[in-house]
């Protein structure tokens, strides 16, 4: 009984270790693709290609919370 647990404790074990190489292995095939990371700016109007003719303080405000969950609190 105890052996029959061990073996199902590592097969389990090899499989998560297996699935884990394989991500591994498939990110760092990624990385070598030369697969460009997302484009991220930086906060504000003068970091935007095209920039808003009418900015204010809340909207500078909403660009410098981005991605946050929570509106800014001058919102």
């Amino acid at each position: 009984m105890l052996i029959r647990r061990l073996m199902i404790a590592a097969l389990i074990a090899y499989t998560v270790l297996e699935a884990l190489a394989q991500r591994s292995r498939r990110l760092a095939q990624e990385r070598a693709s030369g697969t460009p990371e997302p484009d991220v700016r930086q906060a504000g109007r003068r970091e935007m290609k095209d920039p808003p003719r009418d900015w204010d303080m809340t909207d500078e405000r909403a660009d410098e919370s981005f991605p946050a969950s929570d509106p800014p609190g001058t919102y």
